[in-house]
């Protein structure tokens, strides 16, 4: 092997280590520019709880029939944007529509976790 073949082989590893390092490195919000997302349309939606029934349960409901949640009474919702856990609230009234106070919002570094 020539000087010139060991140049090249330790070139190739040091470019392979820096792509590695920058594939975990989080940029910075500050540095990031959302101008260019900011009309991006996306879908938030409120949870007040989950369950899971089975078919026959599920054909059996009508008009009346309660569905018992796992979630407890008084328990704060999730607030998710595009499916995604963002943060909790509860719920409001103002000016006869429902809305949602958000008590708990997820940071941004702990959402980017999530997504791992």
């Amino acid at each position: 092997m020539s000087q010139q073949d060991d140049d090249m082989e330790t070139m190739s590893f040091k470019e392979f280590e820096e792509q590695e390092a920058n594939q975990h490195n989080v940029p910075n919000p500050e540095e990031v520019n959302l101008d260019v997302i900011l009309d991006v349309p996306v879908v938030i939606s409120m949870e007040i709880g989950r369950t899971q029934i089975s078919i026959r349960n599920l054909l059996q409901l009508n008009q009346g029939s309660v569905v018992e949640l796992e979630r407890f009474a008084g328990e704060a919702l999730d607030v998710l944007v595009n499916g995604m856990l963002i943060a909790h609230g509860e719920v409001v009234v103002i000016n006869d529509k429902f809305g949602i106070r958000l008590t708990d919002v997820i940071s941004p570094s702990e959402r980017v976790k999530r997504l791992a």
